[in-house]
């Protein structure tokens, strides 16, 4: 018998390739301001986060006045390379497959509502997900209430549902909602931080999460 009802993907860097172009954006959003560039693995680590959680990580000597000046200098460098990011290879098929098997799927994540609507438009998936939540809606991650307001929307339970994400984020969402989650390791966070937020399993690339899924979902 089915174990899931619902599948929740989060997007950056766990179906879209786009993990370093963040970090890189974060960085040089920082040069311009002439504060301190932060490490590429700070940088990667607030991927997910909502905007005031992870400008107070990467950039923690800045007021918070001027957080908005930050963000605008990291959506002007972002928004030049946004239409060249493409899926990680499988994603597709992957998510075609899980809609095809009358899974029902969701998308939580840290971006707003317009930039992943964007996303969704540039990749073509828009028309396979049943429901999404970003994080200018409601609490960002690692609150759970986008998994919360998901699983109320369409009608499942949280015991039925699973999150598919590649940070530590995802997977403490998950956890405090009360879902079961699994955690790739080809996006933000590495393999060995992913494992100690326990989560079901860890998969290292699109092949593995699909048989995974396929053998526990």
């Amino acid at each position: 018998m089915r174990r899931y009802d619902l599948v929740v993907f989060d997007w950056d860097g766990t179906l879209l390739d786009s993990t370093d172009t963040i970090a890189a954006c974060l960085q040089a959003a920082c040069r311009d301001l002439g504060l301190p560039e932060p490490a590429l693995e700070t940088a990667r680590h607030v991927i997910g986060l909502g905007v005031k959680d992870s400008l107070a990580i990467v950039a923690p000597s800045l007021p918070v006045t001027d957080y908005k000046r930050l963000s605008l200098r990291y959506r002007e460098h972002f928004m030049r390379q946004d239409t060249e990011l493409g899926l990680f290879a499988g994603a597709e098929a992957l998510v075609s497959r899980l809609h095809a098997a009358a899974f029902r799927l969701a998308i939580a994540t840290g971006k707003s509502r317009v930039g992943l609507d964007r996303s969704l438009r540039h990749t073509g998936l828009s028309g396979l997900f049943h429901a999404s939540r970003c994080a200018d809606e409601t609490h960002p991650k690692p609150h759970p209430a986008m998994l919360l307001e998901l699983t109320t929307m369409l009608g499942v339970d949280i015991a039925r549902t699973l999150m598919v994400g590649d940070t530590t984020h995802d997977l403490q969402m998950a956890r405090s909602a009360g879902a079961d989650a699994v955690a790739v390791s080809y996006g933000a966070h590495a393999a060995d931080v992913l494992q100690a937020a326990a989560p079901r399993a860890v998969l290292h690339s699109i092949a593995e999460l699909e048989t995974w899924l396929a053998q526990h979902a």
